[in-house]
């Protein structure tokens, strides 16, 4: 099933059903948008390892073929899909992530189906060594708060009107926070590869740039590890709204703006998760032809 949440596209399959031998290989393949399906990854909805008290497990594949811990606009979509096709009707749905279980509070529209789901991302992890990142001068149990960048990684967004300074979280998935006069301004493509790969984050980083508009609403653009320019990241707006309130750029409620749509967030500090909530969305339903998914080595059983 291809689905979006916010145009953060995933491809899902149900792994109640399929096994899928290679989802690395799989994610790569249907990830590409001129030989393939076209996606930012994909997701596996899958029962839940032995003794967690979950009702679905997510696996998330970026379209690199890496895994990554979890990822807020997926995980809306995953609740879709799980309620929608009768996997379960619990609400708030319990999802597996690689960062815990997770609760997911979904609303049907007009049509009967899943529209609209809260998430309760957890609390941020916002110790250095956790996130993680490796900055000189930076204890492991400090916080990165408007830390300042060196003048190679701060190259080029000069005219953007960029602070030289970051600030950096973790959902689950490190992230890195830099505030900005204009977003659009910024050549993400030229300056995301430099921060992904960056020493300082040996897990790689998502980084975001973000334009406050007013205490309760930003715009955000985003580069995500393995997978690249997108139109949304739910944990990095996530990581967004908790780097205002640590920062003193935003409020604990926050409306955020990004190139796929809208999302809503809201940290209330120290102790709180960060609640998500947006839109989840589902495109079409196919099937994978048998030739298609051993060009990647993916085997479901239906290609056997």
């Amino acid at each position: 099933v291809k689905m979006h949440g916010i145009g953060n596209d995933y491809v899902y399959i149900n792994a109640f059903d399929e096994r899928i031998d290679d989802p690395a290989a799989l994610s790569r393949l249907v990830s590409d948008r001129h030989k393939g399906i076209g996606s930012d990854g994909l997701i596996l909805v899958a029962p839940p390892a032995a003794g967690v008290a979950a009702d679905v497990r997510m696996r998330m594949f970026n379209a690199d073929g890496s895994e990554s811990e979890m990822c807020g606009n997926g995980i809306r979509c995953v609740a879709k899909f799980a309620v929608d096709r009768g996997l379960s009707a619990r609400n708030p749905l319990r999802v597996q992530t690689g960062r815990g279980v997770l609760l997911i509070d979904w609303t049907r529209g007009t049509d009967g189906t899943v529209s609209l789901a809260t998430v309760t991302m957890g609390e941020p992890i916002l110790e250095a060594s956790r996130i993680p990142v490796r900055l000189p001068g930076v204890r492991d149990d400090a916080r990165v708060v408007a830390y300042a960048l060196p003048k190679e990684l701060f190259a080029g967004m000069e005219d953007a009107g960029c602070e030289q300074a970051m600030t950096c979280v973790s959902m689950g998935n490190p992230h890195a926070t830099i505030y900005c006069d204009c977003v659009a301004k910024i050549p993400l493509e030229r300056i995301g590869p430099t921060f992904e790969r960056h020493p300082f984050f040996p897990n790689r980083v998502n980084v975001h740039f973000v334009e406050v508009v007013s205490p309760d609403e930003v715009i955000m653009r985003t580069w995500e590890r393995g997978s690249g320019i997108t139109l949304a990241c739910g944990t990095g707006a996530s990581a967004v709204c908790v780097a205002g309130v640590l920062a003193g750029k935003s409020a604990a409620m926050i409306d955020a703006h990004l190139p796929g749509g809208d999302l809503r967030l809201r940290w209330d500090g120290e102790g709180h998760p960060v609640l998500m909530t947006g839109p989840a969305t589902e495109v079409y339903e196919g099937t994978l032809s048998p030739a298609f998914a051993r060009v990647g080595r993916g085997l479901t059983e239906a290609a056997r």
